[in-house]
């Protein structure tokens, strides 16, 4: 095959350095083939990537790599061609200090072109890689923002560093100096910089997630609305939004109650009976009162459990479960109803607090008393 291939540019290949040598005279005329011959290739290598390449693509089952392929398409023509100008530059009868830094500007130029390249191209590569949770679980839909943001800065410190040593610039004494002036932003914003910390913690550590019913050590409770890298925002059942620093949250007792095995929520139904009561026929209206319910849940089921011996009542207890910890409220004040209602008609009594009082004269403390008088 190397045979074939020297057989038939042998006959051309005189010329073409023949031609190539006359050119020596005329540096505009060379620069300018240069150039169009970068812009041929240019187009050349498009044309590759969009009927090869794409070809392969389209063949296969998940529509990353053509939208890689699409945002790959402008860097590589902008290398090739680029690449061109500054072999076409070099011909030219110029300033050797213009030629050069002309150069290092069209580099700088292909770099920035394969920055904008990498930024879409991350967002892209992690959407793709956070619905595959089962290989990778780390990266979900709430983590993308964190792993987005990590990989822009990465992409953008490699591109500065690039760019510095094409202009021959020691980035040493650049480092030296950042060095510096992070401590001192780090003394001047400890506050800030625990806020953002504490938010890396918690979007990797998830203890809980957009939507999720969760409650303060203070005592709110609220839907996360949002997760942010400096705080977390609240909606209590008031419409009140809370906003709650990191910091702070991240060294807190936080209850998740749409947290566990499933979303559902367990209510809890306090109730009261006088002694000698039937228990088996209170426990049964209890359960009848709760599967009666149709946003009563029936997996698991309704149950009563008997508490304790009250001073006036035996204590008993309703559970059951709802769907969404945002029902608890009304289904609570629902429940109560029924329970009521059906104790009235049942002929269940509600007992309440009852104190005997007992009077004693006595007559020997008080003479008053004895002999009458007053």
């Amino acid at each position: 095959m190397q045979e074939s291939a020297k057989r038939i540019l042998d006959p051309i290949r005189d010329p073409l350095l023949q031609l190539w040598g006359h050119l020596e005279t005329h540096p505009a005329l060379k620069a300018l083939i240069l150039l169009a011959l970068g812009f041929a290739l240019a187009r050349a290598a498009n044309f590759v990537l969009s009927r090869v390449v794409g070809r392969v693509t389209r063949k296969t089952q998940t529509l990353l790599d053509d939208k890689l392929l699409e945002l790959v398409r402008g860097p590589v023509f902008y290398t090739v061609f680029l690449f061109g100008a500054a072999l076409a530059l070099q011909q030219l009868d110029l300033p050797e200090k213009f030629i050069t830094t002309s150069v290092r500007l069209l580099r700088s130029i292909v770099v920035l072109t394969w920055l904008r390249f990498g930024f879409p191209a991350c967002g892209l590569i992690l959407d793709s890689m956070s619905r595959h949770r089962k290989k990778l679980q780390i990266i979900e839909e709430r983590t993308i923002p964190l792993f987005d943001n990590l990989a822009k800065i990465v992409l953008f410190g490699g591109a500065s560093y690039t760019i510095l040593m094409i202009w021959d610039i020691d980035p040493t004494a650049w480092l030296t100096s950042a060095g510096i002036l992070g401590i001192a932003l780090g003394f001047a914003a400890k506050d800030t910089l625990a806020n953002l910390f504490a938010g890396i913690f918690i979007v990797a550590d998830a203890p809980y997630k957009l939507g999720d019913f969760v409650i303060l050590d203070s005592g709110e409770r609220g839907q996360v609305t949002h997760v942010g890298i400096r705080s977390t925002r609240l909606l209590t059942r008031d419409d009140v939004e809370i906003t709650i620093p990191n910091n702070v949250i991240a060294n807190s007792k936080i209850i998740n109650e749409s947290g566990g095995p499933w979303i559902k929520e367990r209510v809890r139904v306090k109730v009261g009976v006088a002694y000698g009561s039937d228990l088996d026929r209170v426990c049964k209206i209890l359960e009848q009162v709760a599967a009666s319910h149709s946003e009563i849940c029936n997996e698991p089921s309704p149950r009563v459990r008997f508490r304790a011996f009250g001073e006036s009542s035996l204590d008993l207890e309703l559970l059951c479960w709802i769907d969404e910890p945002v029902l608890r409220g009304r289904m609570l004040h629902e429940l109560n109803l029924s329970v009521y209602k059906t104790f009235q008609q049942e002929g269940v009594e509600i007992p309440f607090p009852r104190r005997d009082l007992h009077i004693r004269l006595m007559a020997a403390a008080s003479p008053a008393l004895k002999t009458g008088d007053g």
